[in-house]
């Protein structure tokens, strides 16, 4: 693992050839490029809302699935997209976002259900920004809910029912409950969940390539280290890119084995 990242190291401080060294010009090319700007800026967005609602979303379908009478089928229709690749959900999502046009009779399903209710068919990934990020977003989500919802429900289960049971009796609402007993007791496991996530939406690629390619304004850090290297044939740009991308997944990384050390999260 040392001697790659060591070799990338020394090509980010080469010029494009990988011929004349060029100390930080790379990096400050990185900070200063309206396009690696924009990446930034995307990548931001992913951590924001991809990020929070799979947390969000896998803990409230793990609470209220706890719950239910039909809790295994729940779990088994959410967890469901997990076994998809990320190419795979790129590919179902493409026919779900669809637009027909002359060329292409065929209509995607959201722009079926649109036209159905009398509107008129989108673009959906080449809308105005952030949308068409918003709706790559959505696909992230469908993916990590489950993976989050099955930890967030091991925690759930791992409450003694006595202290829930006595909160109960007390007059305590199930908000309360909710709030002040459920999320203190799992709060390891939310952390630990949620820089996961936070480090898996930092790397997105896959579902970005297959979608729009990076085009329309949705290229992230990933998409654009493989745009500088493997199609611009800009080695120096392109192993600075992969650079800064090790180094923003690493604070996250410690803090998540911190986190696995101090408590036990699971």
């Amino acid at each position: 693992l040392a001697l790659p990242t060591v070799r990338t190291f020394w090509f980010s401080l080469l010029d494009r050839d990988s011929e004349n060294f060029v100390g930080l010009q790379n990096y400050f090319a990185v900070f200063t490029e309206r396009f690696m700007l924009e990446a930034f800026r995307n990548n931001l967005l992913w951590i924001l809302v991809g990020g929070t609602g799979s947390v969000v979303i896998g803990l409230l379908v793990a609470v209220l699935a706890d719950r239910s009478r039909f809790e295994n089928l729940a779990k088994s229709l959410v967890f469901l997209p997990m076994a998809i690749s990320m190419v795979g959900a790129g590919v179902i999502w493409n026919f779900i976002y669809e637009v027909k046009d002359a060329a292409d009779p065929q209509i995607g399903l959201l722009n079926a259900i649109v036209v159905a209710f009398g509107g008129e068919p989108q673009a959906w990934t080449a809308l105005i920004q952030p949308w068409n990020n918003l709706f790559l977003i959505v696909i992230v989500i469908w993916l990590q809910t489950g993976y989050a919802m099955v930890l967030f429900s091991a925690a759930i289960k791992g409450i003694p029912a006595e202290i829930l049971e006595a909160a109960r009796v007390d007059g305590a609402t199930e908000v309360q409950v909710f709030f002040r007993i459920m999320l203190p007791f799992i709060r390891a496991t939310i952390i630990t969940v949620s820089t996961t996530v936070v480090i898996f939406t930092l790397k997105i690629f896959d579902v970005v390539m297959v979608m729009t390619g990076g085009q329309f304004g949705t290229d992230v850090i990933a998409t654009q280290f493989y745009r500088q290297y493997f199609t611009n044939r800009n080695f120096g740009l392109g192993s600075t890119i992969a650079m800064i991308l090790l180094i923003a997944v690493i604070p996250v990384m410690i803090y998540n084995l911190r986190q696995f050390r101090e408590r036990e999260a699971f």
